[in-house]
């Protein structure tokens, strides 16, 4: 199997027509037919089903096709990303977080490394599950994480970065949106959403609001979805400073609790070269000056 065939049986799979595909893919039918024929030898079950109208995936054709176009996408990004790197790069750190918003001063951090070390290329990477395993299989060189999330790792640095307390968030047009700082009798009688992973220290805070018997609540899976109901005016919900992306659209009011997240760098122990220490020293620095930023 070649990448020549991958690309016509993608094709293939979205005009089901052997003509129009060959056309889109610049080749003659006679030589686009023959390739999928030789694609389907070679794994050993048939892709499409043909017929006098033209094409249809088979079931086990369906499920081949939709595993193909998402390595063929990752492939094209391999290869771009290549690409960019030989042309101009000798090295490069790859930074694994949540949330883009997660590392709020990481596009200042990269242009001042771009600076220093013009020939160091970062590589962001966004993981909202799973970032901690794929760190640990050195898929990341640099992993943002909570504090607690690292205790008991062995070979890692850890990197203090910043504290983010608890914040409610509401619609810009919620009375609670006025408040500089909120309590747990503001949230009396309102509802609060709860769940979708959040951390240990958040969850403590939400209990005991809902101990209270004067909160009530339902579950949401992820933050996306709970962000979605607090739109749709469903309720409100306690979230980390980090979260925030700072695009205007929520209210993020400081809650009154002794609560908060310790969020660190982690580094991977025998890999000491200087341009990882010098990245992670950019992003402390940037964090230690921006005391006054809601975090």
């Amino acid at each position: 199997m070649n990448t020549k065939q991958i690309d016509y049986c993608i094709e293939l799979a979205h005009t089901l027509n052997f003509g129009r595909a060959a056309e889109n893919m610049f080749v003659s039918q006679p030589t686009f037919s023959y390739q999928i024929r030789l694609l389907e030898e070679e794994i050993g079950f048939e892709i499409f089903e043909r017929s006098g109208k033209g094409a249809a995936l088979t079931p086990a054709g369906e499920q081949f096709v939709q595993t193909i176009t998402g390595i063929r996408e990752q492939l094209k990004r391999a290869i771009e990303q290549g690409q960019n790197f030989s042309a101009k790069y000798k090295g490069s750190i790859s930074i694994c977080m949540m949330v883009r918003s997660a590392v709020y001063f990481l596009p200042e951090a990269m242009r001042i490394m771009a600076e220093s070390h013009p020939d160091i290329q970062i590589e962001p990477q966004f993981m909202y599950n799973g970032s901690l395993e794929a760190f640990l299989k050195s898929d990341s060189d640099i992993l943002f994480a909570l504090a607690e999330q690292t205790r008991q790792i062995p070979s890692i640095n850890v990197h203090k970065l910043f504290e983010s307390r608890i914040y409610l968030i509401t619609r810009r047009n919620d009375p609670l949106a006025e408040k500089d700082l909120l309590t747990e009798e503001d949230l009396y009688g309102r509802t609060l959403m709860v769940g979708g992973g959040s951390p240990p220290a958040l969850r403590s805070v939400q209990q005991r609001l809902i101990r209270t018997g004067r909160i009530d609540y339902f579950n949401s899976p992820d933050h996306d979805t709970t962000l979605t109901n607090v739109a749709a005016g469903k309720g409100v919900c306690l979230a980390p400073g980090f979260l925030n992306d700072h695009s205007g659209q929520f209210a993020w009011i400081p809650f009154d609790c002794p609560e908060s997240f310790s969020c660190v760098l982690c580094t991977h122990k025998n890999d000491a070269r200087e341009s990882i220490v010098d990245f992670v020293k950019i992003l402390q620095q940037l964090y230690s000056e921006a005391a006054a930023f809601p975090l």
